[in-house]
């Protein structure tokens, strides 16, 4: 069944008609419900989902959104009460199905912009001032770190394997997704390289020397990324990107939606996807118009690859960046340290899941979505999240040191 909604979800951009379809047969006959119209609405951020509006035989409007994941083995998705209980402002449904295979949920409409929708207008000038959109997310940040420090404990090997955020990274990583993505070949424009070679090269980007092979970083995460261990953990929402995120303009604040995989598990996890995705990602959703302002430019010389682009952050993505690592990762490091709860290898859990977003959301080989210049701006910043680099020049290196206990 998971294969079914695997179709909407891959359909839903290139035939809506048949994607509706599939999915009105569904709920009709899968979840038994009076739905008599189904309404896909593509977006963006719906690049392991999709959402929409379905209209029941009494006249009632839902909005619905599931998200699709192959290869899974979590077997409980969306604690949403989870959230609400520990403080977290969460949109709860009114129908949900659960059950891996079936994962459905339904709720009431809402009206309130998502931070994503904004911070794209910002982004490319239609709106001139986010001074409210900083507050709000300053604010929020604040209250999260309360939350984090108010639910703040331990969990064993075993609760720590089951918890959904792995689906994210480490189940990504070493089930189906890896192999399926990156086999064969992967088109650079004038050449095309096999997989074998490009991931054996080393990299040299923007003049920085990094010192790991896409497969030695593929090692390190999955060593880093084991789920197999005891652990510090908090109670979080794990897919925090901002497409899950609401602002409301008549009280200023912001609410959380879609808690997939909502759960108590490592905070730095749960820190990860906000962390890129509302920051570094916008080539990701938006491919095809960073494709026309960014420059790419490469050439190999025996095992490197040596990589130029232009690629930078707008002020609004480093509003998103400081907000959370100066209110959120720091403290959170310095209060872990101080109950001897942080981990040696805290920069390698955090960096292995970083290199998670870029390499693993979206397949960076497809090039029927990235222009092989945004392929290549990708594994770009796959290998600076995960990658050493030389001297601890990049700049990940430099935030984590600059935030280090």
């Amino acid at each position: 069944m998971n294969d079914l909604l695997q179709r909407v979800r891959d359909l839903q951009f290139k035939d809506r008609s048949t994607a509706e379809a599939l999915l009105l047969s569904f709920l009709q006959n899968e979840l038994d419900l009076a739905v008599t119209t189904v309404e896909l609405t593509p977006k963006p951020t719906s690049l392991n989902s999709f959402n929409g509006f379905a209209t029941f035989a009494d006249g009632q409007r839902l909005f619905f959104k599931t998200h699709t994941e192959i290869h899974t083995i979590i077997q409980e998705y969306y604690n949403a009460q989870l959230l609400a209980d520990a403080g977290y402002p969460v949109v709860q449904p009114v129908f949900q199905s659960s059950q891996p295979g079936k994962q459905f949920l339904m709720y009431k409409v809402v009206e309130d912009q998502s931070v994503f929708d904004i911070a794209w207008e910002v982004e490319q000038g239609q709106r001139s001032d986010f001074a409210f959109l900083e507050t709000a997310q300053n604010q929020e940040d604040d209250k999260l770190l309360g939350r984090y420090l108010a639910t703040l404990g331990k969990i064993s090997a075993a609760e720590n394997s089951r918890a959904p955020i792995h689906q994210l990274f480490y189940h990504r990583l070493v089930g189906g997704r890896l192999a399926n993505f990156y086999h064969g070949q992967f088109n650079l424009g004038r050449e095309t390289l096999t997989t074998d070679h490009l991931f054996g090269l080393r990299w040299v980007i923007n003049g920085i020397e990094y010192t790991q092979s896409l497969q030695e970083i593929i090692a390190a995460a999955i060593s880093a990324l084991d789920p197999e261990v005891a652990t510090a953990a908090v109670i979080g929402h794990g897919d925090a990107h901002n497409g899950n995120v609401f602002f409301s303009a008549s009280t200023g604040n912001l609410t959380y939606f879609d808690p997939a995989f909502a759960g108590r598990h490592h905070p730095l996890l749960d820190l990860t996807k906000p962390m890129f995705h509302n920051v570094f990602a916008s080539w990701m959703y938006h491919p095809l118009v960073i494709n026309d302002r960014v420059n790419v430019a490469y050439q190999i010389r025996a095992d490197k690859i040596i990589v130029d682009h232009n690629y930078t952050l707008h002020p609004v993505r480093s509003m998103f960046l400081e907000s959370k690592v100066q209110r959120v990762l720091t403290p959170l490091l310095y209060e872990l340290n101080a109950k001897n709860d942080l981990i040696a290898n805290w920069q390698t859990l955090l960096r292995a899941a970083l290199f998670c977003c870029p390499f693993l959301t979206m397949n960076l080989a497809d090039r029927t979505y990235f222009p092989w210049q945004i392929g290549l701006l990708g594994i770009c910043l796959a290998v600076e999240m995960g990658a050493n680099s030389r001297h601890n020049a990049s700049a990940i290196h430099q935030l984590l040191l600059r935030v280090a206990p």
